[in-house]
C-alpha cells in the first residue's frame, strides 16, 4: 500500500532543514508526500521547544492534529524535532493522540517509524543527538529560488537562557566540502538566494580546524556561478572577525546583511547571559562594521525583562537602540525556561513587566524603521520578485534588506508587464506603506 505522508514543521529555518531531510527520507522509501495533513495517512510535527509561545504552538498543533484523527482523516500523528527530544516520554503520556514520539537522533528512522506508528505500534525513540543527520537528500519546501544552507549543528555558547544545548547537544561543524557540494546542487536546481543558517554561524569550522572558517567557505560559495544572494544569519557578535567583514565588504555576491543577535547591551545583564561585551564594545563593533560595509542592513534581537533586569538596565537598552538605529530589530519578552541556569536565578519579572519593555522598545523600532523606509524614497533598488498580491493589485519581492520570512518586503506596479517569480528586477520607490517601501518597476 502506498501510503501518503504529510509534515507541519514549526520553529526555525535550521529545524525546516530537517523537515526537507525527513521528506526525502518518506519519498526514498515510497511515500506520496502531501501538503494538506487533513489528505495524509500520516503526519509528522516536527516541534520547536526553545520558548514557551514554541512549545505552547507545537502542542496547539498536535491537539487539532488529534481532531483530524478522530476524525478519521488520519490514521497517525509523529512527534519529532526539539519539543520531543527535550521531553522526551513525557509526550504520549500528555498527550494521547500521539502515536511515535522521537528525538532528532531517530530522524534518519523516520520511515520505519511512520509505518511502525500506521501499522498500530506505539514508539518512543531517543537515541543520542549526534545521530541526527547533519546532511542527506532534501525536499526543498521553500520557493524553488531561495534555500537555507545548514553548515553547522548544535551549540556550544551556554547562555544561561537558553535550552538549545540541552535539546541540539554540542556544536558540530559540517565539512566544507559536502556544504560546498549541498550549495552546487541546489543552484542547479535554480535556487538564487541561498540563506547560510547555524546556530552560531560564525563559530563555523572551529571544532574541525581549530579557527573560524566562516569567512573562507563564504568566499568558496561566491565561485558558484549561478548564486545570486549570500546571506549570513545568526552571528555572534564576538566572533565577526575583520575577515569576516572584508569578506562581506568585497564579496559582490554576498548581501550587506548581517544578523547579530545582541540580546542586551548592559555589561552586567550580559555578564549574567553568560555572554560578553558592553554598550561600549557592541557600539564599537556595529560602527566598524557600518564602517567597512557601505549600506550594510543590521538586524539584532533583544530579551527585555531578564533576571534581575532594573528599569535603568532597560532605559540603557533602549538608548542603545535609539542610538544604533538598526534597521532591523526584534525584541521578546525573556521565557523561564525549565533546566536552565536562568531559570533558577533570584529576581524574576513578572510577565506583564516583560511583555511591556518587548512593547516599549518595538513601538520605538517602528518609528526607526518608519523613518529609515521613508529616506529610501527616489531610490532604485535591486527585488527578488516573490508574487503579486490580488488584494492590492501589485507585485511584491524583497530586496537585499530583508531575509526571507522574517523582514517585509517591496510592492511594486510593473505598467503590465509580468516579471518572472524569482527574478531581479529594478524597483523605483515612491512611496511608503509603514515600514515597506512601495514603487515601480523600471528597465533594468
Amino acid at each position: 500500500m502506498n501510503y501518503k505522508a504529510g509534515i507541519v514543521s514549526l520553529g526555525c529555518a535550521k529545524n525546516q532543514v530537517d523537515a526537507e531531510i525527513l521528506l526525502f527520507s518518506l519519498k526514498q522509501k515510497g511515500f506520496e508526500l502531501v501538503d494538506d495533513p487533513a489528505k495524509a495517512d500520516a503526519v509528522i510535527v516536527n516541534t520547536c521547544g526553545f520558548i514557551e509561545s514554541a512549545k505552547q504552538e507545537s502542542i496547539d498543533e498536535i491537539i487539532e492534529l488529534g481532531k483530524l484523527k478522530r476524525e478519521g482523516k488520519i490514521k497517525a500523528i509523529i512527534v519529532t524535532g526539539c519539543l520531543a527530544e527535550r521531553y522526551q516520554n513525557e509526550i504520549t503520556k500528555q498527550l494521547y493522540e500521539v502515536d511515535a514520539a522521537v528525538g532528532i537522533g531517530a530522524n534518519s528512522k523516520i520511515a520505519d517509524i511512520v509505518l511502525d506508528a500506521l501499522g498500530g505500534n506505539k514508539t518512543e525513540l531517543f537515541p543520542s543527538k549526534l545521530e541526527l543527520p547533519l546532511e542527506g537528500g532534501r525536499i526543498q519546501s521553500t520557493p524553488p529560488y531561495t534555500a537555507y544552507l545548514k553548515i553547522a549543528e548544535g551549540c556550544d555558547n551556554r547562555c544561561t537562557y537558553c535550552a538549545i544545548p540541552l535539546i541540539r547537544g554540542g556544536f558540530r561543524s559540517r565539512e566544507p566540502e559536502n556544504v560546498i557540494e549541498e550549495a552546487k546542487q541546489l543552484a542547479e536546481k535554480g535556487v538564487r538566494e541561498l540563506n547560510v543558517i547555524a546556530q552560531d554561524t560564525t563559530r563555523y569550522g572551529e571544532d574541525l580546524f581549530g579557527k573560524p572558517y566562516l569567512a573562507k567557505l563564504l568566499k568558496e560559495l561566491c565561485k558558484i556561478e549561478k548564486l545570486r544572494w549570500i546571506r549570513v544569519l545568526y552571528c555572534y557578535p564576538e566572533r565577526v572577525t575583520d575577515e569576516l567583514i572584508d569578506v562581506m565588504a568585497n564579496e559582490e555576491k554576498i548581501v550587506k546583511y548581517i544578523d547579530l543577535p545582541l540580546q542586551h547591551c548592559n555589561a552586567e545583564i550580559l555578564k549574567s547571559m553568560n555572554r560578553r561585551g558592553s554598550r561600549e564594545s557592541l557600539t564599537a563593533l556595529l560602527n566598524k562594521i557600518r564602517d567597512r560595509i557601505p549600506n550594510v542592513v543590521l538586524r539584532t534581537t533583544f530579551i527585555s525583562g531578564f533576571p534581575g533586569e532594573t528599569e535603568e538596565q532597560f532605559e540603557e537598552l533602549c538608548e542603545f537602540a535609539k542610538e544604533i538605529e538598526f534597521d532591523r530589530l526584534g525584541c521578546f519578552p525573556y521565557s523561564q525556561e525549565e533546566d536552565t541556569p536562568a531559570a533558577a536565578f533570584p529576581n524574576q519579572l513578572d510577565e506583564e513587566t516583560k511583555q511591556n519593555r518587548a512593547d516599549i522598545i518595538m513601538e520605538q523600532q517602528q518609528l526607526i524603521m518608519t523613518r529609515r523606509c521613508e529616506k529610501l524614497v527616489g531610490t532604485t533598488a535591486e527585488v527578488l520578485v516573490e508574487g503579486f498580491d490580488r488584494i492590492a493589485e501589485c507585485w511584491y519581492g524583497r530586496t537585499y534588506a530583508d531575509a526571507p520570512e522574517v523582514d517585509g518586503c517591496v510592492f511594486f506596479t510593473t505598467g503590465g508587464k509580468k516579471p518572472s517569480i524569482g527574478s531581479f528586477v529594478n524597483v523605483k520607490i515612491t512611496d511608503t506603506m509603514g515600514i515597506d517601501p512601495v514603487g515601480e518597476m523600471i528597465e533594468n
